[in-house]
């Protein structure tokens, strides 16, 4: 892309906004900066800044390309306002796309985005093949592309946020995880949060690969399709959860060789694998899980307490993230969800919970609905806070169960995001004598 010459906006002043502008500078656009937060900073001094944007003043701004970060609402009218004379509207992400010369691995999937894109990148450093993650984990891509030497792959999650707005963005590999409803604040429908999330293969052909989760509802791909599974025995890739197998061939024994666990660990794995394996470059697959610590606030085990497990599953956002933490178990549960309303259905967990559970307790903004589901399924109690909610789960909880805090929404209702949930909660646990 040429942008010497051209009137460059970007909307948004986060992290992804900032990555954006240093780009465009570097690639001689003219870039202004629109934000609705009070105050900006952060920006060269080139960078030209809009603070407290509103739909009238969007109305009003001509560009050539307007560059939306991924927290923005794409379909908003904040966008709308700002894509009316705007020559080409397009997503930080894609943007950044442009100047990346080397090897995309994409990742998509409700859950297991980001376990999966670490792995990636371990996987492929520790073989000497360097790569960075990035997207919608870890750095945004325009700042892995101003980055000297660039790495030679990357490995970039990729949210249905960011790839609504792509146009040419084709990925060598993209990895489709799993879809289950999720972002209906955001999305009028389940199956128009499934088609953005789709648009990662729209543009591959047959010199690409899809690695997908077998039993997945997909179209017709252009792409070689690879398969991995804990449930198809005649997948390319499957697993029991503890043995790792490529066409019948032993490649990892979870347990022995890695620190991760449950089935959907097991699937995070073999798409990882699989996905490097495309590279064709010997992996030390070994050496690489030696290695490797998985992010926190996914299944991880704070503390045991008078016998009894506490794991901080503060990342589940959503129902799928809780069914499958749920079903990881092999322990009598206490659960521990609730936060932000986020207008999910929560009932098709209640199976699950009384199959796994012994009691429950909700907490946060949903609290009262959530609990009403759950006792459907196993004794539940409601609660305000989180602190009660750790104080009830721990009366409730037998020696030789585990605690599991899997909230199953959002966590805007009391907490600046799942990190600062899942700290909070790892806090209050060990803070119990």
């Amino acid at each position: 892309m040429t942008l010497a010459g051209k009137k460059i906006v970007i909307l948004g002043a986060g992290r992804s906004g900032r990555a954006a502008a240093a780009l465009a500078l570097r690639e001689g656009g003219a870039v202004s900066v629109y934000d609705e937060a009070e105050t900006i900073s952060g920006f060269a001094d080139a960078v030209s800044l809009y603070p407290d944007a509103t739909v009238d003043n969007g109305a009003n701004v001509v560009c050539d390309l307007l560059i939306v970060s991924p927290g923005i609402d794409t379909y908003g009218p904040l966008v709308r306002a700002f894509s009316q004379h705007a020559g080409e509207v397009m997503g930080e992400m894609e943007f950044a796309w442009n100047y990346f010369p080397g090897f995309t691995i994409a990742i998509t999937g409700t859950n297991g985005k980001t376990t999966t894109t670490e792995i990636i990148s371990q996987i492929l450093n520790v073989s000497g093949i360097s790569c960075v993650p990035c997207g919608n984990y870890g750095k945004p891509l325009a700042e892995v592309v101003m980055e000297l030497p660039m790495p030679e792959v990357i490995s970039l999650e990729a949210s249905s946020f960011q790839l609504e707005t792509i146009q040419r963005f084709k990925p060598q590999v993209a990895v489709w995880l799993n879809f289950a409803p999720d972002h209906m604040d955001r999305y009028p429908t389940v199956e128009s949060y499934r088609l953005a999330k789709l648009r990662m293969f729209e543009n591959q052909d047959a010199s690409c690969v899809a690695i997908v989760r077998a039993g997945e509802t997909l179209p017709p791909l252009a792409a070689k399709v690879v398969t991995f599974s804990t449930e198809d025995t005649e997948s390319n890739w499957t697993s029991n959860g503890i043995i790792i197998e490529h066409e019948g061939c032993e490649i990892l024994h979870v347990e022995k060789d890695t620190c991760l666990r449950g089935l959907h660990n097991a699937e995070n794995i073999m798409a990882a694998v699989a996905a490097c394996e495309v590279l064709g470059r010997p992996l030390d697959l070994k050496a690489a899980f030696a290695d490797y610590v998985p992010p926190p606030h996914r299944c991880e085990l704070v503390r045991t307490l008078d016998g009894v497990e506490y794991l901080n599953d503060s990342k589940a956002t959503n129902l799928h993230a809780l069914e499958s933490a749920l079903r990881s178990q092999t322990r009598p549960v206490v659960l521990i969800a609730g936060g932000k309303e986020k207008g999910l259905d929560y009932r098709p967990v209640i199976p699950l919970l009384q199959q796994k559970a012994i009691a429950a307790v909700s907490f946060g903004q949903i609290a009262e609905p959530l609990g009403a589901v759950l006792q459907q399924g196993v004794t539940t109690t409601i609660v305000h806070t989180l602190e009660e909610a750790v104080t009830a789960a721990r009366k409730l909880a037998p020696r030789g169960s585990t605690i599991l805090f899997s909230p199953g929404t959002s966590s805007f209702d009391m907490f600046s995001g799942y990190e600062h949930r899942g700290t909070t909660f790892r806090n209050l646990v060990q803070e119990l004598h």
